[in-house]
């Protein structure tokens, strides 16, 4: 009997060790990806790959758990279709850095705006070191957003609508092999991080598309964004105050509104913008190419050590701009953001305006060290055109081939095509 007894026993203690070992692999499964990480699926904290079943608290609840876990840890959003409304993953976490997010599946965003009264579809905050990666997608499903945005091309306005993701202060960090569709606002906003990577993103928006700027930086430091494809309605990059040291190679663009620096001096408190370097990179049937833009405001700060180099144009309005009457170009006043130390060399290819080079500068605080070199640029007709370049209140030297040659917009012809190039699409 007490032989029974001890056998019935174990046989108790196995069925419950089976039983515990079966509810914590539902709830972490680990092994899934490498490195032997504890693996965090959505799927088992409630979130359904149906397409049409709220799954933000899933998400939220599964990060949550993933970012306390004492080990490396990964979130997985598995193949199929989530639906999911305002999202938080919040930091700083316990597991060992960094933390994983596994994207497989796509992520609908919920096309009812009350949803988001942050006014953001995704945020993440607070990490020292994160890797978002998988080959998935987020689907912002703006087209059902844009109506709702009431500031057609009007610059001085602030759009409402949500970005897609926002990593604040979010450090040491790569996001890779993502793609991004159709936001409702901007689809990526990186702010108050350092050390933050963009690889191998595809980001895509119709060009009608309103304030659906590709990736967009501020107050930020050590930024590389690298082999993105990028085609919006708005700027593909822009480079927004407090940027440093932001390194932008292999990008292509197209349709949107360029690669831009700015828009700046808009606010009071800006910081300022120093360190830019954009390489390698092909813009395609843009209105704006190689861009700096700032306000007419009162709001001083500076803009210096930015270079645009090995660049091609193909069908671009405005291959190069420099542009400090952003805005409004019929207000009074200068703007008082200081550009200097600028470089656009071996900038090449077509353009769809006369005036290929436009760089108007402040008259307040004229632009300094300004350098073009070997810049080659075509008129698309198939009619051959003479274009221009005209350039005002800016410090400028040229070297190599200059195709447009550039002159002082100082006659009265010169300043009316100037104005005629900067009443173009923002």
């Amino acid at each position: 009997m007490a032989l029974i007894a001890s056998i019935e026993i174990k046989g108790l203690l196995i069925l419950g060790l089976t039983l515990l070992s079966s509810w914590g692999a539902h709830a972490a499964r680990r092994g899934l990806t490498d490195g032997g990480a504890t693996v965090f699926d959505v799927t088992q904290y409630g979130a359904k790959p149906n397409g049409k079943t709220e799954s933000a608290q899933a998400f939220i609840r599964a990060w949550n758990d993933a970012c306390k876990s004492n080990a490396a840890a990964t979130l997985l959003i598995p193949e199929g279709t989530f639906l999911a409304s305002e999202v938080f993953f919040h930091g700083p976490c316990s597991c060992s850095s960094p933390i994983t997010v596994e994207v497989r599946g796509t992520v609908l965003a919920n096309t009812d705006l009350s949803v988001y009264p942050d006014g953001v579809w995704f945020t993440i905050g607070s990490v020292n070191g994160l890797v978002m990666t998988g080959g998935g997608t987020f689907d912002g499903q703006g087209k059902n957003a844009w109506g709702y945005d009431n500031c057609g091309k009007r610059a001085d306005c602030n759009s409402l609508l949500p970005p897609s993701i926002i990593f604040a202060s979010v450090n040491n960090s790569l996001v890779r092999g993502i793609n991004m569709v159709n936001s409702m606002g901007y689809h990526i906003k990186i702010r108050e991080s350092f050390n933050f990577t963009v690889q191998e993103v595809n980001i895509t928006a119709p060009e009608e598309s309103p304030n659906t700027d590709g990736i967009h930086t501020s107050r930020s430091d050590l930024i590389t964004i690298t082999d993105v494809n990028i085609g919006t309605g708005d700027d593909c990059i822009s480079i927004g105050e407090g940027s440093t040291n932001v390194n932008i190679t292999r990008v292509t663009c197209g349709p949107g509104h360029g690669i831009s620096v700015g828009s700046l001096g808009k606010r009071p408190g800006e910081m300022d913008v120093k360190g830019i370097t954009i390489t390698n990179c092909t813009l395609t049937k843009t209105t704006n190419g190689a861009r700096i833009k700032t306000w007419q405001n009162p709001l001083a700060s500076k803009a210096s050590n930015i270079i645009y180099q090995d660049i091609i144009m193909d069908q671009v309005r405005n291959p190069i701009f420099i542009d400090q009457h952003y805005g409004s170009k019929r207000k009074p006043g200068s703007s008082r953001v200081k550009i200097s130390d600028v470089r656009f060399s071996n900038i090449r290819g077509t353009t769809t305006s006369i005036n290929a080079v436009a760089l108007s500068c402040s008259e307040a605080v004229p632009c300094e060290g300004v350098e073009l070199a070997d810049i080659d640029l075509a008129y698309s007709a198939p009619i051959p055109t003479k274009l221009t370049c005209s350039y005002e209140h800016a410090a400028a030297t040229f070297s190599g081939k200059q195709n447009p040659p550039c002159n002082v917009a100082s006659d009265q012809q010169n300043l009316v095509q100037l104005q005629v190039q900067l009443q173009n699409d923002y």
